[in-house]
């Protein structure tokens, strides 16, 4: 199965990352804080935001020049619509067929991007940037996450290819108005990885980080605040 990094937030992290992302190099997972539940402080602004343009968000994404060398940048990979299968996480079912095929949130202004690292057996990230009011934002992320890591152990099936798939919450950092992260681990064909993925959400922007733990961890706090300055 070839590689890919595309990490959407659902069931397109597992179908992108576990179904197409097999062959990619494993990372043990960092477990140190791994009982600690999604911190919140909560706090909408009281004076809400305009939401950004598609646009504009795709100025504040993280560049080769933010993450310093050896990252490359990779091609926009295109939506996966795969026949997707959750088996043992009712929460995970109910978030819908269009999470099941790999869609991204359901916010209209949106950016992209994935990079490869070559500094560590070709790990990789990449970042998704959203803007919406404030409550919508933190509605649909926390149903999301809520239902990801409602589960510690299910299947993901598409067609003959069945994944061992495990969700675990990790600690967020005290960044932004609130936080939420977790670890997946998915073991299919001999093959077993681990994806962090950690959103922030300040104000009327929604930031999320996903990929390797280690690359993750380094990169989150600058595409944060990248994503927070003003052009």
């Amino acid at each position: 199965m070839r590689r890919s990094t595309t990490t959407a937030l659902a069931l397109s992290t597992l179908t992108v990352l576990a179904l197409t992302g097999c062959s990619r190099s494993t990372e043990p997972a960092d477990t140190s804080a791994a009982s600690s539940a999604p911190a919140h402080r909560g706090g909408n602004s009281a004076t809400a935001s305009a939401p950004l343009s598609s646009a504009k968000l795709n100025e504040r994404l993280l560049n080769e020049s933010d993450l310093g060398e050896g990252y490359t940048r990779k091609p926009q990979a295109a939506d996966q619509h795969d026949d997707v299968t959750v088996i043992g996480c009712p929460e995970l079912e109910k978030l819908g067929s269009d999470a099941a095929t790999g869609a991204t949130l359901d916010f209209t202004r949106k950016a992209k991007v994935s990079f490869t690292y070559a500094g560590s057996t070709n790990s990789e990230v990449s970042e998704e940037l959203y803007s919406d009011s404030a409550t919508k934002l933190s509605n649909g992320i926390g149903k999301v996450f809520n239902a990801m890591v409602s589960c510690l152990s299910y299947h993901v099936a598409s067609g003959s290819t069945v994944i061992d798939m495990g969700t675990q919450k990790t600690a967020a950092p005290d960044l932004g108005d609130e936080q939420w992260s977790q670890l997946l681990t998915y073991s299919a064909g001999g093959q077993r990885s681990v994806v962090k993925q950690t959103a922030i959400r300040a104000d009327n922007i929604l930031v999320i980080v996903s990929g390797s733990p280690g690359l993750v961890d380094a990169h989150l706090d600058k595409a944060l605040t990248k994503a927070r300055t003003a052009h």
